[in-house]
């Protein structure tokens, strides 16, 4: 299928490669830049990690304080904004596994003439409560002439609660996983592919409203939750709309929209803002069978905590130390930074907030977990990056310990914007990446990544057998992204789950069919419903192989479930990329096979 273009024919859309142009990786150098810390909260204390006391009892750590030289705060007065932006462009623009990390942050009011290009590890936002209250008379752009106009590795950076008036009517925002645009409002058109309509392998929008069009052009999957848009050009291969006003018709596979009216249950991300001098985080409430913004009318509904009630972590900080603010009742905010860990992030508190600025990014060193979440209520984990360690770790991030079945229907967890990365940085080894076992949890919008290019990458040396394991009943996926485990990228043994929008690549680096087999079958499929399961849905799931190292590999299938009544997907596909390996079928053994070297989806429209 071709994309369209304003200006010229159809751009026409090849295979995606990751791996075939390999990235100058130029690490940022920290603290090179000025600082331009954040004010304080006047109620908090002073900044930096407190070091873990002698005494039987240690002293209490300070809330609040200062954010740390990589947040970097304007207001329309401060001068130089394009000279600094641009800066830090320099930096992050090519260094994919750099260390690297910033938040830029906008107080309220009008902004002209600034164009801010964001490299990785690079997150951009306003410091209102609405979008409106920080405009920029300008653009925040992503393109990929770093990467000779790919956009497929743009990976890690964001942008959020900002409106854009764009110079040319038209923002851009070329970017693939790992990349959210939320609480965006833009006061025109956004063109999500790169310069000259290159590959593009995206993405996410919600809580956002784009009065013009929006152009996926070569983008070939894209998931936008409770939005409202003017329209939308064009898809590619897999575009799904949940609760979004002016989304086109349900019509897959062609064009190969999956539009429902409505979000089940949804509550957006917690963000900073600027209450007078003042910082603060806000935390947006639940909602159900949601549709549009959450800002639509000025103030979001929801509630907020002032900074006095977080410690602020520093890089370099202990987890002994975030722990030790964890029991005394403050929530975390991670500054812009690498923290490593040599125990896990152990959250036990209902309503515990745990939120990164600029991926700020975890790695458990020693074979532990990095965050382990008790199964309470209400927590909210967002915003940061978990990077494994050469040691191989049991499992990453833990949502609830094993057996959890507490009900959080009233108050669930949300795990938003948290990534997790196996390689690519360098060594890095999980047997099983994200384990889900609390009830009712939403994660919404996560890229589980088995790194295909980069340093510490091969079939063994960034071993990861699983990518997202879930155990818990009732759990809600928005936004899944999940990519080249060894085994199951996504297994699924709760009852009753739900999954909108699904992004796979099965691992490149298989060396042979026997590397793969699993059983009696050949290749572990990308999302696998347990066999004991009587009720799961899912919409708008779509499995990718390029086995590059062996393309004579066949899979299978990229799906596999119980043939129940309970357990029905809507709008699936597999997509064999230039014919680097093939699929038999598409869920169990319903579905045409890919064939030969032309790129062309084979779809189930309803299963069973």
């Amino acid at each position: 299928m071709s994309a369209s273009s304003p200006d010229s024919r159809p751009p026409s859309i090849g295979r995606r490669t990751l791996l075939g142009a390999a990235a100058v990786v130029t690490p940022a150098v920290l603290g090179a830049a000025t600082p331009a810390a954040a004010a304080p909260s006047s109620a908090s204390a002073a900044a930096g990690p407190a070091a873990p006391s002698t005494r039987k009892k240690p002293r209490a750590l300070p809330g609040g304080g200062d954010l740390g030289p990589n947040v970097i705060v304007f207001d329309p007065s401060t001068p130089g904004i394009q000279a600094r932006l641009d800066e830090v462009f320099r930096r992050q623009e090519s260094a994919q596994f750099g260390t690297g990390r910033y938040a830029l942050l906008f107080k309220p009011g009008t902004y002209n003439g600034l164009n801010a290009q964001l490299g990785f590890y690079t997150s951009i936002a306003g410091l209102g409560l609405s979008p409106d209250d920080t405009t920029i008379n300008g653009d925040v752009t992503v393109d990929a002439g770093w990467f000779n106009g790919n956009a497929t590795q743009n990976f890690w950076r964001s942008a959020e609660n900002l409106a854009l008036v764009p110079v040319n009517g038209t923002n851009r925002w070329a970017v693939a996983q790992a990349a959210p645009f939320r609480r965006m409002h833009i006061r025109g058109g956004l063109n999500l592919s790169p310069t000259g309509y290159g590959w593009a392998s995206g993405g996410y929008i919600a809580d956002s409203r784009i009065d013009g069009q929006v152009g996926p052009y070569s983008q070939q999957q894209w998931y936008t939750r409770d939005s409202a848009i003017g329209s939308w050009l064009n898809g590619v291969w897999n575009m799904v709309f949940s609760g979004v006003e002016g989304a086109p018709a349900q019509s897959f596979p062609n064009p190969p929209y999956t539009t429902l009216g409505t979000t089940p249950v949804s509550r957006e991300k917690p963000f900073l803002y600027l209450q007078g001098n003042d910082y603060r985080v806000f935390l947006p409430e639940k909602r159900t069978n949601a549709r549009g913004v959450t800002w639509g009318n000025g103030t979001p509904r929801g509630t907020s905590l002032p900074l006095s009630q977080f410690y602020v972590a520093r890089p370099g900080v202990s987890a002994a130390t975030l722990n030790q603010a964890l029991a005394e009742g403050l929530h975390l905010l991670l500054t812009p930074g690498i923290y490593h860990l040599d125990r896990p992030v152990q959250v036990n508190r209902a309503g515990t907030v745990v939120l990164g600025l600029g991926y700020a990014t975890l790695i458990p060193d020693g074979g532990v977990t990095a965050v382990r979440v008790a199964d309470v209520d209400g927590v909210r984990l967002a915003g940061f990056l978990v990077d494994a360690g050469p040691v191989n770790s049991a499992t990453l991030l833990e949502i609830g310990p094993r057996g959890a079945s507490r009900d959080h229907s009233a108050n669930p967890t949300t795990v938003q914007d948290v990534f997790v990365r196996i390689g690519g940085a360098g060594a890095g080894k999980a047997t099983t990446s994200m384990v889900i076992n609390s009830r009712h949890t939403i994660v919404d919008h996560t890229w589980v990544w088995r790194a295909d290019h980069g340093e510490g990458v091969g079939w063994e040396t960034n071993r990861a057998d699983y990518g997202v394991v879930v155990n818990g009943d009732d759990v809600l996926a928005t936004g899944l992204f999940v990519e080249h485990f060894n085994k199951y990228d996504v297994q699924w043994n709760g009852r009753r789950g739900r999954t909108i929008f699904f992004q796979n690549e099965k691992a490149y680096d298989a060396p042979n069919q026997a590397a793969i087999q699993n059983g009696s079958i050949k290749g572990y499929a990308a999302y696998k419903v347990g066999d004991g399961v009587t009720a799961h849905e899912g919409w708008g799931l779509g499995s990718y192989c390029y086995y590059n190292v062996n393309p004579s590999i066949v899979q299978h299938h990229g799906f596999a479930a119980p043939v129940r009544s309970g357990v029905r997907f809507h709008n699936l596909l597999v997509v064999s990329l230039g014919g680097q390996g093939q699929y038999e079928c598409v869920i169990n053994d319903t579905g045409s096979p890919t064939s030969g070297t032309s790129t062309v989806p084979s779809t189930v429209v309803s299963y069973p």
